[in-house]
């Protein structure tokens, strides 16, 4: 892998691009607690931070600080398994059920499906359907009851075997449906046929090529590396509002589905690397970034026409105390990564998700031009 895929250049600070310095202030001042941001364009690489790294504490997040992704880790997964496609291992119209006949799988779901969420398996951090109705899923979703497993150990197979005694939400491959069932199936599927777990084969085939050290598989492992800031979820509790830090937790209940750690550099990085075919051969990379007609999800990206008629590749990521960004041109010249973490303002998760949704929708205009991103969801 060249030099030039790991090497800073042309780095500036904030004041250099007061646009963006002024739209992760407004971010923090809208209750955030802090932002970490990368942009890599025309005028080169500008990194800024607002708000606090800790709550109590003066510094600002590191710009080079560890963050936890969420859903960004879907874009990982999914190019593992393309990767793995591309070296004949997996097939990706196979049907899933030939790769993890245990699970009793429809036949008509296949591994794309998977990756697409066309499966229309139940997803295990539960269900919102279109009348308003919520179903919960097999772990503690919310609240207290999160907090009180924040550090309790979860098995893929604990998460996916609750979801699949579930009804479908329809009929394999007829309709699109988000759901983090698919991917802990994914991450399943990978040990099993290479007969390694799934950290091995990443580092093995994404992040070892691509030196990506500051990107982590924390299996069970609550810790983050240094440096890092501090993320907070806020709940109401018996009528009175409790705020926990969430820096630390095992990831285990969200699995491939939401657990990595990485850097903004490394996601930039990765991405760059993706969009500009040198991590998958050419039809693959069209495959992953061809979009499904309701919600324009390609095999773990999502892909969005702007309203110029430009395109632009993405995933973002968001959980209890955590938001992370990730946004690339078809080719990878210029991408948009960074971090955000929640503070101890007293906002519900529909308040925040609607924030979040603005500070996107502004970002993403001011380095890509017009342009609009999915719906934040809370489950990774």
């Amino acid at each position: 892998m060249s030099e030039s895929l790991h090497t800073v250049k042309n780095a500036a600070v904030g004041p250099d691009r007061p646009e963006l310095q002024k739209a992760i202030q407004e971010i923090v001042d809208s209750g955030f607690a802090g932002v970490q941001l990368r942009v890599h364009d025309e005028q080169g690489e500008w990194v800024g931070n607002a708000g606090v790294r800790k709550l109590g504490e003066a510094a600002k997040p590191p710009t080079d600080g560890h963050f936890r992704i969420g859903s960004i880790t879907k874009t990982f997964t999914a190019t593992l398994v393309l990767r793995l496609v591309a070296e004949g291992k997996i097939g990706l119209d196979t049907p899933a059920d030939d790769y993890l006949p245990e699970f009793g799988l429809d036949r008509q779901i296949t591994v794309r499906m998977l990756l697409q969420h066309t499966s229309g398996l139940f997803s295990f951090t539960g269900e919102i359907y279109d009348d308003g109705t919520i179903v919960q899923g097999g772990v503690p979703g919310v609240g207290k009851e999160w907090t009180g497993h924040q550090f309790r150990t979860y098995r893929p197979e604990e998460l996916v075997r609750p979801a699949l005694s579930k009804p479908a939400r329809f009929e394999p491959g007829t309709d699109w449906s988000y759901s983090n069932t698919n991917y802990v199936l994914a991450r399943l599927l990978i040990e099993r046929v290479t007969g390694r777990s799934c950290a091995e084969e990443m580092q093995r085939l994404v992040l070892g090529p691509l030196g990506l050290t500051g990107t982590v598989l924390p299996g069970d492992s609550p810790d983050i590396p240094e440096p890092h800031a501090h993320g907070y979820y806020g709940y109401e509790d018996a009528g009175q509002w409790k705020v926990v830090d969430t820096t630390c937790f095992n990831p285990s209940w969200i699995s491939a589905a939401g657990d990595m750690i990485s850097t903004s550099k490394d996601l930039h990085t990765f991405f760059s690397a993706l969009m500009s075919g040198r991590l998958l051969p050419a039809p693959l990379l069209a495959e992953m970034c061809t979009p499904h007609p309701k919600m324009g999800y390609g095999l773990g990206v999502f892909v969005e026409e702007t309203d110029g008629g430009g395109t632009i590749l993405q995933h973002n990521g968001a959980f209890w105390g955590w938001a992370a960004l990730m946004y690339s041109t078809p080719d990878g010249s210029r991408t948009l990564t960074g971090s955000l973490t929640f503070g101890d303002a007293e906002l519900d998760w529909a308040a925040i998700a609607g924030v979040f949704e603005k500070v996107k929708q502004r970002l993403v205009k001011e380095v890509f031009g017009d342009g609009q991103t999915e719906q934040t969801r809370p489950s990774g």
